[in-house]
């Protein structure tokens, strides 16, 4: 236990400060950006913005949610972290497993509370930002745990933050569709069904991503 909290302490560190990649704050304004554009781009009409909004939010959490994946797995590979970590007895799957949660606490609560102001600016109630932020809260885990697990599969492959995005868009179409459906005639059972993809994405992440750096450190 005090090894997992001690790399939680260095990942959330790492992501929450960011360096070059901006830490949690670039996600977060690349999420209001969205929101404010997006009315620009619909017209002034209110009716429209309340329908879609919920949906757009979605759409701008899932993006916020890539811009990070370069900076999860790769760099530690690059200075050997992974092999240190392997000679104090850490495995692949712990730091991994460890580095889902780190990714989503520096992503998933920032989106959550920036979702407030971007609800006023595209018109929701509050019966559809109540459901924005429950669907968040079930999603975005799944989310994180997708991004760690795609960019322990394409580290160290040339152009693989590139590649990485451009996988983890499709992979994650069910969360998106299950959340945003939610929004819609979905309702409980959407975001009953957002919940359990989610967990399955968090199931499979610290196996699939530890067998990804293994075979990248081999």
């Amino acid at each position: 236990m005090s090894r997992a909290m001690a790399l939680l302490r260095r990942d959330l560190a790492r992501l929450l400060m960011g360096g070059r990649g901006g830490g949690a704050l670039l996600p977060v304004l690349f999420f209001l950006s969205v929101a404010m554009l997006y009315p620009f781009a619909v017209g002034p009409d209110a009716p429209l913005l309340a329908r879609t909004g919920g949906g757009v939010i979605w759409v701008a959490a899932l993006l916020a949610a890539i811009l990070p994946l370069d900076r999860l797995v790769e760099p530690d590979i690059e200075l050997g972290m992974f092999d240190q970590w392997a000679l104090r007895g850490i495995s692949e799957e712990l730091v991994i497993a460890v580095r889902v949660i780190a990714h989503w606490l520096s992503f998933g609560p920032p989106l959550m509370l920036a979702a407030l102001p971007a609800a006023a600016l595209l018109g929701l109630d509050g019966a559809t930002l109540r459901t924005v932020e429950i669907g968040l809260l079930a999603g975005t885990p799944g989310l994180a745990a997708l991004g760690v697990t795609v960019a322990a599969l394409t580290a160290g492959l040339r152009g693989g933050a590139a590649l990485s995005g451009l996988l983890v868009i499709p992979m994650a179409v069910p969360v998106l569709i299950f959340g945003a459906g939610s929004l819609g005639t979905g309702g409980a059972s959407g975001l009953a069904l957002t919940a359990a993809a989610s967990l399955v994405l968090i199931a499979i992440a610290p196996f699939a991503g530890g067998a990804a750096v293994r075979a990248a450190r081999g």
